[in-house]
């Protein structure tokens, strides 16, 4: 169906010309899936646009060709190229948040498409809609017709974005990261769904993820790119168990495997020698099982630093034309638990189910609406807010978001120098500025960064900063919300074994929040599991992994990609 060949693009920097994709070829066949797999910045996503020649003025096409069906695609001027988009190649973008039109409804942003492309009337196309939101499996289609995008959560708005793409029967589809920081139990009703999909409409499919185990899921062949260039290609199941390019052996790695205790992550930077297996790696950095037993023995043999007891955090929602009608929210519905020092207590669960709430209710960013929090003796509800001010020197939260966490007019070097202020630690500015370069150097970044500001970073590199400055008031207690959630799965690994070497060496006690079972099953000492606003299972991650009692843990286990590797 498609042929690629020596496609190779451009873009324009400051600094000059900077070659994004290199020499990539491939061949796509009717009713086949690729998985084009790679950390960001690898030229997936370059790649995905250059073929529907939806670069911007920024970047360019140097070389290459490509057919579809004897047609190439890149000779064609732009008015056919128009209708070759959506008639025959369809492309789902990676944020659907940024994709959708937050100013129109659903059904119009799909309506249009078919009016535009398909030459449907308004009634035709409002039927052709809602008959797609049905396939796409969206809950009560015609309600979600008349939403706007805010109206809907992720996995909805990926439907819709799915709904769009499948709305002029194309021949292909580019997914461009369609379960990126979703849920798992969401993507893997995504995954499904494609695949369902797919057959249906004997398309091709090309699938973009920087997770392994996601393409393992979905893909018939697997193309791995690194640095512009594609440095494997194989079927599958071939390459999962016999990886040949160190690169691909570190992406298969760095992901929290539920096979084994590993006291750090492998990291890409581990295979690059080209000898080391994924098996010698682990071998290498597998925790004893004897020394888990000791560290839980040590922990549990304590009093707990923090204890949560019928913790109740309620919303009143007013709904009808005046508000008349109120409805009770239970976000969090009587919790309680202890956590330990020096412990990680994993919070499981997907979006919705009182997670974040329930940290906010801790640090009480959040007002409980009953029970009580106890740390350190100390009746945390009861303290008044200068009192709470000094309490949270000691628990500090590392929030889910953290370009949205961070002041983007100022630098990280003053955000995180900020706290230090507040809390007037250290006799002036230029102490607390050594000790900024200091917990910078230490969460590896560079001194020179103290002057950058958060645009000019990574995902990987600010959630580097917000640990550094969730360190800054040297607590004891650090809350960490989604902190891998949306990152690359081998930068993912890195801030993973940040975390845990700093718990080591400031004696940290954490609670770390994630809907992922698999980097929970890795980094926590217990598990809860929460579903609803309340704790539905909790114990040892093993223990829950491989005997789970309730209904919810064993949905969120089944729903983790490639979790049989």
């Amino acid at each position: 169906m498609l042929s690629v060949n020596g496609l190779a693009t451009q873009f324009k920097t400051p600094n000059g010309l900077f070659d994004a994709v290199k020499d990539v070829s491939f061949q796509l066949a009717k009713g086949e899936t690729i998985g084009l797999v790679g950390e960001s910045g690898s030229g997936k996503s370059v790649t995905a646009l250059a073929l529907m020649r939806l670069l911007d003025d920024r970047s360019s096409i140097v070389s290459g060709q490509v057919l579809l069906d004897e047609i190439s695609l890149f000779e064609l001027p732009e008015n056919e190229m128009r209708s070759i988009r959506g008639n025959r190649m369809a492309m789902i973008f990676q944020e659907p948040m940024t994709s959708l039109n937050p100013v129109l409804t659903c059904g119009f942003q799909v309506t249009e498409a078919v009016q535009l492309h398909l030459g449907s009337n308004k009634a035709e196309a409002k039927a052709k809609a809602i008959q797609l939101f049905e396939e796409v499996q969206l809950p009560n289609p015609s309600a979600v017709f008349e939403n706007y995008p805010h109206q809907l959560s992720g996995g909805q708005k990926q439907r819709v974005l799915i709904a769009m793409a499948l709305s002029c029967n194309p021949e292909i589809l580019i997914a461009d990261e369609p379960t990126t920081a979703l849920d798992v139990t969401v993507q893997k009703t995504i995954i499904e769904l494609l695949r369902k999909l797919k057959v249906e409409r004997s398309m091709g499919l090309i699938f973009i993820s920087h997770d392994l185990g996601v393409v393992n899921e979905i893909a018939d062949r697997v193309l791995v790119m690194y640095k512009g260039e594609i440095v494997e290609e194989a079927p599958v199941k071939t390459l999962f168990k016999h990886p040949v390019h160190p690169y691909t052996k570190g992406l298969l790695a760095c992901r929290p495997s539920v096979s084994y205790h590993l006291k750090k992550l492998p990291v890409i930077a581990d295979f690059m020698d080209n000898v080391t297996t994924i098996e010698q790696i682990r071998e290498l950095y597998k925790y004893p099982h004897n020394e888990i037993a000791a560290r839980k023995k040590k922990l549990y043999s304590q009093q707990p630093l923090l204890t949560v007891k019928e913790l109740s955090t309620w919303f009143q929602v007013s709904s009808g034309i005046f508000g008349q009608s109120k409805n009770v929210i239970k976000a969090v519905n009587k919790v309680s638990f202890d956590v330990y020092p020096g412990e990680t207590l994993g919070l499981v669960g997907e979006s919705g189910c009182g997670k974040t709430t329930l940290g906010r209710s801790i640090l009480r960013l959040i007002e409980p609406t009953s029970g009580s929090i106890t740390f350190e003796d100390i009746d945390v509800r009861g303290l008044n807010k200068n009192a709470m001010r000094h309490i949270r020197r000691d628990i500090q939260m590392i929030f889910q978001d953290p370009y949205s966490s961070l002041n983007p007019r100022l630098t990280i070097g003053e955000s995180i120098m900020e706290p230090l202020q507040v809390h007037q630690f250290y006799n002036d500015d230029t102490q607390r500025k050594q000790k900024v370069m200091e917990l910078l150097e230490r969460v590896n970044l560079l001194p020179e960064h103290f002057n950058r500001y958060p645009h000019e970073f990574s995902g990987g590199q600010r959630q580097r900063i917000v640990i550094a400055r969730a360190l800054a008031l040297q607590p004891k207690f650090i809350i960490c919300d989604e902190s891998v959630s949306a990152l690359d799965v081998s930068v993912q690994a890195q801030v993973l074994n940040l975390i845990r070497e700093l718990q080591e060496e400031f004696n940290l006690t954490y609670i770390f929040i994630s809907h992922d079972m698999a980097v929970i099953k890795h980094i926590s000492d217990r598990m809860l599991v929460m579903n609803k606003g309340e704790i539905v299972e909790m114990g040892d991650p093993d223990e829950i992994y491989h005997h789970p009692k309730n209904e919810y843990s064993k949905k969120l286990i089944a729903s983790i990609p490639g979790h049989k590797f």
